[in-house]
């Protein structure tokens, strides 16, 4: 089978004209960079809380989500490492941005707020505290970088790539999907602070919903009972992992080599995986 991309998470392979078998391996990544060791069983809890999405959001808008069913992929595919890990999808026209939808003050957005008031294009209005909710969610694109660091751009410039109706629609399309994502996570304790979409055209040109959605990879995700403002708060996420980076980062070096990629050690790790598994059962169960 075709394999056409190896991400910092997902295989790709390509199964017909109009069809794509996607694994998500136990890789995870920080700071743009796939980290040298694999989280534990991290790719199922990811497929799982992102199939719970995609068919909870689906009346929002379609998804890319044929099956997740390995008898219906090919005999390839229909082996037991496999199970949990993969799905059949419908091959899109991939959108070269990512659609971030911000709900609370922190991370890069924090630091840009401190310095100038205004984060990709948006003049924030107030004064925030370190991850205080925003007055409204804040809709921030981002390129996909192939090599290197994603990079915030205006929605002025998503029009002009994609056209001014269709980056309407897919604004509108994510501030919905974010709330909805939001209001349910919230019920079962987990505040989604922020998180990111990615579309795709189908043959007919249909907006279509990809990649992931609402996972521990692609959110924010913090704890309710723990929130408070002005600290950082108690998360759901890879946020253990991108923390022990930043306090073990060597600033001697330049800053693309500071973080310590290949001495984390194995017991974050086994908090990440521990972390994620109890997102996924907070998302299942409440």
């Amino acid at each position: 089978m075709k394999k056409i991309i190896s991400g910092k998470v997902r295989e790709v392979y390509e199964v017909s004209d109009d069809q794509l078998v996607i694994v998500t391996t136990d890789r995870i990544s920080a700071f743009d960079v796939i980290l040298p060791k694999p989280v534990p069983g991290k790719g199922k809890i990811v497929n799982a809380v992102s199939l719970l999405w995609f068919d909870y959001t689906k009346d929002i808008v379609p998804n890319h989500v044929l099956s997740s069913d390995l008898s219906d992929m090919p005999a390839c595919f229909q082996k037991e490492e496999l199970e949990g890990r993969a799905i059949l999808a419908k091959k899109l026209q991939i959108l070269p941005f990512e659609f971030i939808v911000r709900g609370y003050m922190f991370g890069n957005m924090w630091e840009s707020y401190r310095k100038s008031g205004s984060f990709c294009g948006h003049s924030i209005e107030g004064n925030y505290q370190l991850a205080e909710k925003l007055a409204a969610p804040l809709f921030t694109p981002s390129t996909k970088a192939h090599q290197g660091h994603d990079e915030y751009v205006s929605i002025e410039a998503v029009a002009d790539a994609v056209g001014k109706e269709l980056t309407e629609k897919i604004k509108e399309i994510s501030l919905k999907l974010y709330k909805m994502c939001y209001n349910n996570a919230y019920a079962k304790g987990i505040i989604i602070a922020d998180t990111k979409f990615e579309f795709g055209l189908d043959q007919e040109h249909n907006l279509i919903l990809a990649d992931e959605i609402g996972t521990p990879d692609s959110s924010r995700f913090w704890s309710l009972a723990d929130y408070e403002i002005g600290i950082s708060p108690k998360s759901y996420d890879k946020q253990l992992l991108r923390d022990w980076l930043l306090n073990h980062k060597d600033n001697d070096k330049t800053p693309d080599d500071m973080m310590a990629f290949d001495k984390v050690p194995d017991a974050i790790y086994e908090k990440t995986a521990d972390i994620y598994q109890e997102c996924l059962r907070r998302l299942q169960n409440g």
